[in-house]
């Protein structure tokens, strides 16, 4: 069993008050709203996290919107200039890849970004614009990913764009806003949501970064961006998951087992709590006390993610290619857009010989990459399968 984490696909905004904590001198005392779960000693110092640097424009951005955004909005809609200057294929191109969260600067300089880069990019752009920016959590919508040990499960934020009218900078049209979303797997028309503060947004942002550098196996790093997470925003239950598991994997299993308690004593039944302080126990050589959770865990969640795809990796160990195919495709039931589980299943096909269904099923995978290094893996795998089939 392996700890779980929480990021934010989509999300931001720029604060009214910018929180920077510069991690090589003295870091910011904790509000008194935060039990005592940071160990600050114990972690060394690494680079500081300035998040006014999250929403910040370039004079290359600046000079985008006065070129192409602004001589467009003149005769028409602002909100529909910047849409189309940003996301028309035949200007500024931007791709979409996963790899890493991006603040605004890095998004464009690279023209491409994860769902909460292109989010942040869009709407520092439009603050230049002095569009009025709102933000929006779609409920229900997470996916699940991995990366080599750990689990993670993506939640999604879209943003609203309103049009100002007159000079008041409060005074906004409510019946002409604009939903952008970025969800790569297709439409979100009819999902519930809520809107969220721009305290939340910035601490799913500072968040992100914690479990990208923890996968990197930083974790001086990611302990520190975790924490601004949490000064930032201490309701914010997704951070409150990250800083225990980086304690977890820091051996720091005390400082662990409070943080992950006092965020599940918020949200009893939050599955990612329960099973990641339930493993803390365990490792703390207190079963007993992990049992309770664990039972809790199977009652709310029986099959958790990724359940069907170990049982179908642990098939293919056994040469079982036949039942391989039907575990992978019951976890493509649950989760469609996952593409390693496309990518295993081509695997189990092409074991049998059954390469037509290898082809359908690499081309899905590839078509549901979310990093430029994956579409490029299975591009090349798909190519070599078909010179294979051709011959």
């Amino acid at each position: 069993m392996r700890p779980y984490l929480v990021c934010t696909a989509c999300v931001v905004r720029l604060l009214a008050v910018l929180l920077c904590a510069t991690l090589a001198a003295c870091a910011a005392a904790p509000p008194a709203s935060l039990p005592p779960i940071f160990n600050d000693n114990d972690f060394a110092p690494a680079s500081a996290v300035d998040t006014g640097q999250v929403f910040a424009l370039s004079d290359a951005m600046r000079q985008y919107v006065q070129t192409h955004v602004r001589h467009a909005a003149r005769n028409g809609n602002p909100r529909v200039a910047l849409y189309e200057a940003l996301y028309d294929k035949s200007r500024l191109k931007l791709e979409y890849d996963a790899a890493m969260t991006r603040n605004a600067r890095e998004t464009f300089e690279a023209r491409s970004g994860n769902c909460l880069s292109l989010v942040i990019m869009t709407a520092a752009l439009a603050h230049e614009l002095g569009l009025q920016v709102r933000y929006q959590e779609v409920l229900g919508e997470a996916s699940w990913s991995r990366s080599g040990d750990m689990y993670f499960v993506a939640g999604h934020v879209n943003l609203v764009l309103g049009q100002r009218l007159g000079e008041s900078p409060n005074n906004y049209d409510a019946k002409g806003m604009m939903v952008i979303d970025f969800l790569p797997s297709g439409d979100v028309a009819g999902y519930r949501t809520r809107e969220i503060s721009e305290a939340t947004v910035l601490a799913m942002y500072l968040n992100n970064r914690a479990a990208e550098t923890m996968s990197e196996g930083r974790l001086d790093q990611a302990y520190w961006w975790a924490r601004a997470a949490l000064l930032q925003d201490p309701s914010f239950s997704g951070a409150y998951n990250t800083l225990g598991v980086i304690q977890f994997r820091h051996g720091d299993l005390a400082q662990a087992r409070r943080t992950l308690a006092h965020a599940l004593m918020r949200t009893p039944d939050n599955t990612l709590l329960l099973s990641n302080l339930a493993q803390v126990l365990e490792a703390s050589g207190l079963p007993d006390a992990a049992l309770p959770l664990r039972r809790r865990l199977l009652a709310l969640q029986p099959q958790p993610p990724f359940h069907y795809f170990n049982l179908g990796k642990a098939a293919m160990q056994q040469n079982d290619y036949v039942q391989a195919i039907r575990l992978f495709s019951r976890e493509i039931a649950r989760d469609p857009y996952y593409h390693e589980f496309h990518f295993w299943l081509a695997q189990a096909h092409a074991r049998l010989g059954q390469l037509a269904q290898a082809d359908r099923q690499l081309e899905l995978a590839m078509d549901n990459s979310t990093t430029r290094s994956e579409h490029g893996l299975y591009a090349a795998k798909l190519q070599r399968l078909r010179a294979t089939t051709a011959h």
